[in-house]
């Protein structure tokens, strides 16, 4: 049956009540209405639906099965409108920053930086949005974007940060088997092979076949996995390098992604943004390619 007309919410909160406590009276009490109130509430949804929903025995009354049957249905509504409702909440918060970024960017660079900035900046509730696209500034409530090659937009400041750069990496225990043992994993753009090829990369040696990935973090953890030998951002697999986790298999270093910065307009002049924005940078300044950790794997 589709209904033309739906019970309005009062009137299912009435009869919620009515069948949870057995009784108009109460129901009355606890919604502070009057009990002709209530029954008049309770007619009027019979009459909807066609059918009674309370057996009434002088003041007691009882749930029909129809009753009972609605009334499961009704509190389970009722209850996902009142958490529907109460998760707005976040979206008033006064201090709130909404930062849009990749799930590589925010796993592999910014993850494992937020702890300082929460002490430096505790009131700022940061909310991470990740998003394989980039946003449409002016159509989502993003006061920030963080992302590879970020064009600008209508309505923002537009940053340019850090030019990146590739490096081949593998595991000690891949780089220790012969070269046509190693598998290849292969990403996307400037993260696939041929790329390191046309921008002057030395020849490798690398298998053709291998691995596929189009998120650049998950390529970067199959590296540090050990499936095999990857092209990846030196910004990104920095903390693997320096840990000795990821060997780099070359010297040479080609272009990468750029790392830019988009800030709503609207947002600018918030104080939360003006202190992501000065840390961002300070992050940023000592962001110049790093030196090599622990020299070249031998090929």
């Amino acid at each position: 049956m589709v209904f033309k007309q739906w019970p309005p919410l009062n009137v299912l909160r009435g009869f919620e009540a009515a069948a949870r406590l057995g009784s108009f009276h109460q129901a009355a009490q606890e919604l502070h209405l009057t009990q002709s109130a209530i029954s008049q509430q309770i007619r009027s949804l019979e009459e909807l639906l066609g059918q009674p929903l309370f057996h009434r025995q002088g003041r007691s009354v009882a749930l029909t099965d129809a009753g009972q049957d609605l009334l499961e249905t009704t509190q389970c509504v009722l209850l996902q409108l009142a958490m529907g409702i109460q998760r707005l909440e976040q979206y008033r918060k006064p201090n709130q920053l909404v930062l849009n970024t990749s799930t590589a960017i925010a796993r592999h660079w910014l993850l494992p930086r937020l702890g300082e900035f929460r002490r430096l900046h505790p009131d700022i509730d940061l909310w991470l949005f990740t998003s394989d696209e980039e946003p449409d500034m002016a159509e989502q409530t993003v006061d920030l974007a963080l992302r590879w090659d970020l064009g600008p937009q209508a309505e923002c400041r537009h940053q340019h940060l850090l030019a990146d750069r590739l490096l081949p990496v593998a595991t000690a225990t891949v780089l220790s088997r012969p070269a046509e043992e190693r598998t290849t994993l292969h990403g996307e753009r400037e993260l696939d092979w041929h790329h390191w090829t046309l921008r002057g990369g030395e020849d490798l040696h690398l298998q053709t076949r291998g691995l596929n990935f189009s998120d650049p973090g998950l390529l970067l953890e199959a590296a540090s996995a050990g499936l095999g030998v990857a092209l990846v951002s030196e910004l990104l697999s920095r903390p693997a390098r320096q840990q000795g986790l990821l060997l780099p298999l070359s010297t040479r270093r080609v272009k990468g992604p750029q790392w830019n910065l988009l800030v709503h307009q609207d947002s600018e002049g918030m104080p939360e943004c003006r202190a992501f924005c000065h840390w961002l940078g300070q992050q940023f300044a000592d962001g110049e390619p790093d030196r090599e950790e622990g020299g070249v794997a031998t090929l």
